[in-house]
């Protein structure tokens, strides 16, 4: 069942919802509907397109915007993909790595923090990625609120309706 996607009246992508909530808030009044799926929706006396994307006509304040650094939200930004060798594993065979090692002055955030597997993590071990001729496949950045939601529900590609209101990583 395709699902709805919910802007905030500025246009910023703010969640993605049930197409039974997506209907509640178009009946009360809170939404607009920007964008329509084929699938009707009926009713006992109405038919209604499912909505794609609906717009709130009142801003709400944004609490989503700093994603929680965690473990599983970098194996998610890096598709669960060991940025060294490029190779997809399952959770428990990856680890975290520093880019530049902490005992070289490297720090835990995003931007120093990938996905690694075992293997390469220990054929890195606390060189530079230049020292052992292994620099990472992406360069490595906060993500973004959407699309760490959209990784934790399986959407791996966002409907066609959706791309319009959207930024999504390669």
């Amino acid at each position: 069942m395709d699902r709805t996607l919910l802007l905030n009246a500025t246009f910023e992508p703010l969640g993605i919802l049930s197409w039974r909530k997506a209907i509640t808030l178009v009946y009360l009044g809170k939404v607009e509907v920007l964008r329509e799926y084929e699938r009707e929706i009926r009713g006992v006396n109405k038919a209604v397109r499912q909505p794609a994307v609906i717009r709130l006509l009142k801003f709400i304040k944004n609490n989503h915007v700093n994603i929680r650094f965690s473990r599983r939200n970098i194996f998610l930004r890096d598709n669960y993909t060991c940025q060294y060798c490029g190779k997809r594993f399952d959770p428990k065979d990856l680890t975290c790595d520093h880019i530049i090692p902490k005992s070289r002055g490297g720090i835990t955030e995003w931007s120093n923090i990938v996905t690694s597997c075992i293997r390469c993590n220990l054929k890195k071990g606390d060189k530079l990625p230049e020292e052992v001729d292994m620099l990472p496949r992406k360069r490595p950045s906060r993500p973004n609120g959407l699309y760490i939601f959209m990784m934790h529900l399986g959407i791996k590609t966002p409907p066609e309706h959706w791309k319009d209101y959207i930024f999504m990583r390669d």
